[in-house]
């Protein structure tokens, strides 16, 4: 779907693998009830399939998944979703959520300032402020990419990317 973006820190074959089928759940769903699947929707499809290691003695999974994924978008009611599946396949929905490398400082300081009336450009200044903290090369508009998913829009929960020159702004007002 369209309206669901997926972010992951891990294992890039097994981030592949998930997304994968969580691409296929989505466009099975679409061809089938003709509508679109719910952010939760496809990422419960994900996790029951990382939850699925070792039963019935599957011989094609050898291990675990070994990836966290952030699934975004919007739902059917017009309110934006972020949850986050770690690698045992649990998932829960968060309003601010980070992972990878350095992600403990980073969700210390996004649960002490995020707050659900933030506006869109205070949310992107916070995320840009953590990963300056946090990364270990200066931060630039060649090493990061900032993505939106808005309901007011053209077409709802569709994502996309800043281009170079807007990150720059954004950075040059941190």
């Amino acid at each position: 779907s369209s309206g669901i973006n997926a972010e992951y820190g891990g294992l890039i074959a097994d981030s592949r693998i998930l997304i994968d089928h969580a691409r296929v759940e989505a466009q099975s769903h679409w061809f089938t009830f003709n509508e679109k699947m719910t952010v939760e929707s496809v990422t419960q499809s994900v996790s029951n399939l990382a939850l699925s290691f070792g039963e019935y003695d599957r011989k094609a999974m050898s291990r675990p998944f070994g990836v966290a994924i952030l699934m975004a978008g919007v739902d059917e009611n017009g309110e934006s979703v972020l949850l986050h599946m770690d690698p045992s396949g649990t998932y829960l929905k968060y309003g601010a959520k980070a992972i990878g490398a350095g992600s403990e400082g980073a969700q210390a300081t996004l649960e002490e300032q995020y707050h659900k009336s933030m506006s869109l450009d205070d949310g992107m200044k916070l995320c840009l402020n953590v990963l300056k903290q946090v990364m270990e090369e200066k931060i630039s508009s060649t090493n990061i990419e900032v993505g939106i998913c808005r309901k007011s829009q053209e077409i709802p929960g569709k994502f996309h990317l800043l281009q170079k020159e807007a990150i720059d702004t954004l950075l040059s007002t941190l």
